[in-house]
């Protein structure tokens, strides 16, 4: 799927423009029907005039103008419109050039994200409206990621939108408010990252423009805070891991795992950026778990070639993670390095008890796929071939459902 520069711009442009209208105006549900138009008007009118000289502004004042329009035709609201006027600049009102940017190069994205993140929504509200509001997905997508009924979340993110409707956040230091948020931030920027890494919803397997908007979400959090380590460890698992994001989508979109992929086409610029800043925070004492991702990623990444890996420290760095932040994900993975380590046989003990334990996680595809993984290992390529199907049976994502079924193909077919 072919993204086209103003659909690219448009989307890296929508938060900005959404956070400066809450900011303003106060009522985000206004502020967010707002800009969709604005956003519907530029994408049918840029193609053909251009894109302006200064796109945000052009966005803001559309927007505005919109957002005054639609509290003008409610009568029963009139206090609104009251409020609205009085925050509105008279010169916006008269005769503005469509290019002016009223807020200068102020940059409300991550006080909108912060925003989202609001005390009195739960943290599956939080998540789901900073995806919708910052990140840019679609309710199908974020029903898909968190699998209920796209009518359900689209619930949910209405009510969300209710209680954020004031309360603007000031980005400019970081108070009190902002440290207790921090840990559900940083978890949603990690969610966004990964929905544009490995899609749930979209045909293709990345989503570059989610990605690339996590990352600079993260930088400016990273400027806001520079002392703290775990926002450091997430930007730099970030870079670790969209480095290889060159190699790992072959010429007709089909996914390549990490240990086939063409490492020369690694980003060296993200790499050492992410290693630099992993060893910096790891120094500094306490580590956290995004830390410790990152520590992970960069033993990969270090790696001239998939067979140089030096996975006794990379299953080292996942048993640390274990005790700092326990999951079934974290024991998959530390099941991989079980295996690579000691070999098979051992991760799939593993398996088998982490099955046991996590039902859940027993029902997604990642362990079925990991188990085929080791099933090939073994040389056992029928019960790899069925595992391999089953995995494919349980993904959302269409590319990983083709990998999963070409492993599978490739276990059946007779030896050479």
């Amino acid at each position: 799927m072919t993204v086209s520069p103003v659909e690219d711009l448009l989307h890296e442009l929508a938060p900005q423009v959404l956070g400066a209208l809450v900011r303003r105006y106060g009522d985000f549900g206004l502020a967010e029907d707002a800009v969709q138009e604005a956003l519907l008007a530029a994408a049918l009118r840029w193609p053909e005039d251009g894109i302006p000289d200064h796109p945000r502004g052009w966005l803001l004042t559309v927007a505005s103008r919109k957002l005054v329009d639609q509290v003008r035709g409610d009568r029963a609201r009139r206090h609104r419109e009251e409020r609205i006027a009085l925050a509105t600049p008279q010169s916006e009102l008269l005769s503005r050039p469509a290019d002016a940017g009223p807020d200068g190069d102020r940059d409300d994205s991550l006080a909108l994200l912060f925003l989202c993140c609001h005390p009195d929504l739960s943290a599956p509200s939080r998540i789901a409206l900073t995806l919708r509001a910052v990140g840019g997905l679609t309710t199908a997508q974020i029903a898909a990621a968190f699998l209920v009924p796209e009518a359900a979340m689209a619930q949910r993110i209405s009510r969300a939108k209710r209680v954020v409707r004031t309360g603007f956040p000031e980005p400019d230091a970081p108070s009190a408010a902002y440290r207790e948020r921090l840990g559900e931030v940083l978890h949603i920027l990690y969610l966004i990252f990964n929905e544009g890494y490995t899609s749930t919803a979209s045909p293709d397997l990345t989503t570059p423009a989610l990605s690339t908007e996590a990352i600079r979400l993260t930088r400016l959090l990273h400027r806001l805070l520079p002392e703290d380590c775990e926002v450091a460890g997430l930007l730099a698992l970030m870079l670790l891991t969209d480095a290889r994001r060159p190699a790992r989508v072959g010429p007709g979109g089909e996914l390549i795992p990490l240990a086939e992929q063409n490492r020369s086409l690694w980003d060296r610029r993200l790499i050492d950026e992410g290693t630099e800043l992993t060893g910096r925070t790891l120094r500094r004492g306490a580590v956290g778990p995004y830390q410790l991702q990152a520590a992970i990623a960069a033993v990969h990444d270090e790696a001239e070639r998939a067979e140089a890996t030096d996975w006794p420290q990379v299953l080292a760095l996942y048993g640390l993670l274990e005790r700092v932040a326990p999951s079934g994900i974290v024991t998959l993975n530390r099941a991989v390095a079980v295996a690579m380590v000691h070999g098979p046989a051992a991760g799939l003990d593993l398996l088998a008890a982490l099955e046991a334990a996590e039902p859940r996680l027993a029902a997604q595809h990642r362990l079925p796929a990991t188990r085929a993984h080791f099933l090939e290992m073994l040389g056992d390529r029928d019960a790899a071939a069925e595992a391999y199907r089953e995995a494919a049976r349980r993904t959302t994502s269409a590319p990983e459902r083709r990998h999963l079924m070409a492993r599978a193909s490739r276990m059946s077919a007779p030896r050479a």
